[in-house]
């Protein structure tokens, strides 16, 4: 889903007597989906599920709160996006090819999920009072992109001496690409061009982590190290 797309309502949230939190939350997110963090009010909120103001207020002390709420709910879906691409990575013969692919298809995914949920990608990501002092090591992403580190360590694709840090240079890569794609300059760029430019950034960011002693095998002829099919 992108930006251009028509403005909706938010769909309709129906919600069980005393559920009415979680329904905010949902209706939140729907318009999170539309139009990013901005779009995520109280009043609109209580609008879609179809209560007043006042009673969305009992739940939510006001704008910031109810944002913090859906910003924890878009990460989430972030996450289980790029730890369902991650898993559905088949075992291959070759561990080091499998530890490989598994950390492309979640940088991919990462790439694709930006692009299909703009709105939602953003307010992942937008800043809030309520949680701006969380300890981005704790994040589960941080920790999935680990895992993936790890992986090519155990497998000797990747120096074990390059691994403190990491994740940053492989997040701050995808996510760098991911929005460029979405906003201005590769907002409009072709599909070609598009998928160039994701495969260029993945297969930078595997070739300056093959540093391990069973890295070399894997490196091509080429400037990119190559990518699983």
């Amino acid at each position: 889903m992108t930006d251009d797309a028509p403005q909706r309502p938010a769909r309709e949230a129906p919600y069980h007597h005393g559920d009415l939190r979680n329904a905010l939350v949902r209706a939140s997110a729907q318009l999170a989906e539309i139009g990013g963090p901005t779009a995520v009010t109280v009043r609109a909120a209580a609008r879609a599920v179809g209560v007043t103001a006042t009673a969305a207020y009992r739940h939510f002390n006001g704008h910031e709160e109810l944002l913090a709420a859906v910003h924890d709910q878009a990460a989430e879906a972030l996450f289980e996006a790029l730890d369902t691409a991650m898993k559905s990575v088949p075992q291959q013969p070759d561990p080091t090819a499998t530890a490989i692919a598994q950390l492309a298809t979640a940088g991919r995914a990462y790439i694709e999920y930006a692009d299909r949920e703009r709105g939602l990608f953003r307010t992942a990501f937008c800043t809030t009072d309520i949680d701006i002092d969380k300890d981005v090591t704790e994040d589960p992403i941080f920790q999935l992109i680990g895992v993936g580190l790890d992986a090519l360590v155990t497998v000797g694709f990747m120096d074990p001496r390059q691994r403190p840090g990491a994740e940053f240079t492989a997040w701050a890569a995808v996510h760098g690409l991911a929005t460029l794609l979405i906003d201005a300059p590769l907002a409009d760029a072709t599909d070609a061009d598009r998928e160039a430019a994701i495969h260029h950034a993945l297969a930078t960011v595997l070739r300056g982590l093959a540093t391990g002693p069973h890295a070399e095998p894997y490196r091509s002829t080429d400037p990119h190290i190559a990518l699983p099919a």
